[in-house]
C-alpha cells in the first residue's frame, strides 16, 4: 500500500491531466454543440497552439503564461479560417465528408508542422519550473497549481460569457435550435465561426499547458485528441458540465492506474471507462436521450 503523501501526489497529477482534458473536451463540445460537426483534428489544433506559444516565448522571452493568451487569439483565428474555408463547405453534405475533412487535416497539420519546425522534442521552460509550494507532507509545483487555477479561470469566464452576454446567449440558442435562432435574427454563420474559434483557442491553451509541463513534438496532439473524444462521450455529447466531470474523472483514473498497474494501461483504462458508461448510460453521464 502506498503512503498518503504518494497518493496525494498522484491525485495532483491526475487533476493536472484532467485540466488538459477539460480544456480540450470543452472546446470540442463547443464546436459539436453548435455546429454538430466532429473535428478529429482537434488534437492537431492543440499542437499548433503549443508551437505558437513556444515560438512566442522563444522570440520574446516573455512569461509563457502571458504569451499563452496571444497564442489563444492566434489559434482561435486559425480555427475560424478552418471553419470558414473547410467545415462550412461540407456541412449538410453528409457526416462522412466532415469526418474525412477532419482526418485529412490531421495529416496536413502534422506534416506542415514537421516541415516547418522538424520533429525535434521541445519544451517551454517556465520561470516557476523549480518552485514548489510546501504543504507539509506534500510539495506541489507552481506550474501544476497555475494549470489548475488557469483552467478554473477559463471555465468561469466561459460560463459568464455564455450566460451574461448577448453573443453567448445567441451561441446557446443556436446550439439548441438553429432554425429558431435564425428566425430570431441570429447570424448563425457568425456563431459557427465564433464556436469554432473558441474551441480552437481552448485547444491552444491545453497545448500550452501541456508544453510547459512536458516535452512535445508535432505528434503530441494524437492521444489527447482521442482522449478528448472519450471525455465528451463519457460526459455526454454537447454537455460542458459533462466535459468537466469526464475530464477530471479520466485524468484521475488514468494517473492512479499508471501508479498501480503501469503506463501500459493508461489508454486502455480510458476505453474501459468508455465501454462501461456506454453500457449503462449510452448518452453519457450528462447527456440527454433523443426523442
Amino acid at each position: 500500500m502506498a503512503d498518503i503523501t504518494t497518493l496525494l501526489q498522484v491525485l495532483i497529477w491526475g487533476l493536472t491531466a484532467g485540466c488538459i482534458y477539460i480544456l480540450m473536451a470543452v472546446g470540442l463540445n463547443m464546436i459539436f454543440g453548435v455546429m454538430k460537426v466532429v473535428n478529429f483534428a482537434h488534437g492537431e489544433v492543440m499542437m499548433i497552439g503549443a508551437f505558437a506559444s513556444y515560438w512566442l516565448w522563444s522570440l520574446t522571452n516573455h512569461n509563457p503564461y502571458i504569451v499563452m493568451f496571444l497564442s489563444m487569439l492566434l489559434v482561435g483565428g486559425f480555427g475560424i479560417i478552418i471553419e470558414r474555408f473547410g467545415f462550412r463547405k461540407v456541412m449538410g453534405t453528409g457526416k462522412l465528408n466532415e469526418i474525412f475533412l477532419s482526418l485529412g487535416l490531421i495529416y496536413i497539420l502534422q506534416s506542415a508542422a514537421v516541415k516547418l519546425w522538424t520533429d525535434d522534442v521541445r519544451k517551454i521552460e517556465s520561470p516557476y519550473g523549480s518552485m514548489t509550494l510546501d504543504m507539509g507532507m506534500l510539495n506541489i509545483t507552481y506550474d501544476r497549481l497555475i494549470a489548475i487555477a488557469f483552467t478554473a479561470l477559463i471555465l468561469i469566464s466561459l460560463h459568464l460569457f455564455l450566460t451574461k452576454t448577448d453573443l453567448g446567449r445567441a451561441l446557446r440558442a443556436t446550439s439548441q435550435n438553429h432554425e429558431a435562432a435564425m428566425l430570431m435574427g441570429v447570424d448563425v454563420n457568425r456563431i459557427y465561426m465564433l464556436s469554432f474559434g473558441i474551441g480552437a483557442a481552448l485547444a491552444a491553451s491545453a497545448g500550452t499547458v501541456n508544453a510547459i509541463l512536458s516535452p512535445f513534438t508535432p505528434y503530441m496532439g494524437t492521444i489527447p485528441g482521442i482522449m478528448a473524444f472519450v471525455v465528451i462521450i463519457i460526459g455526454g455529447l454537447g454537455s460542458i458540465p459533462g466535459a468537466i466531470v469526464g475530464g477530471l474523472l479520466l485524468g484521475l483514473v488514468q494517473n492512479f492506474t499508471i501508479f498501480y498497474f503501469g503506463g501500459a494501461w493508461k489508454e486502455a483504462v480510458a476505453f474501459i471507462m468508455l465501454i462501461i458508461v456506454l453500457i449503462f448510460k449510452p448518452t453519457g453521464l450528462f447527456g440527454e436521450g433523443r426523442h
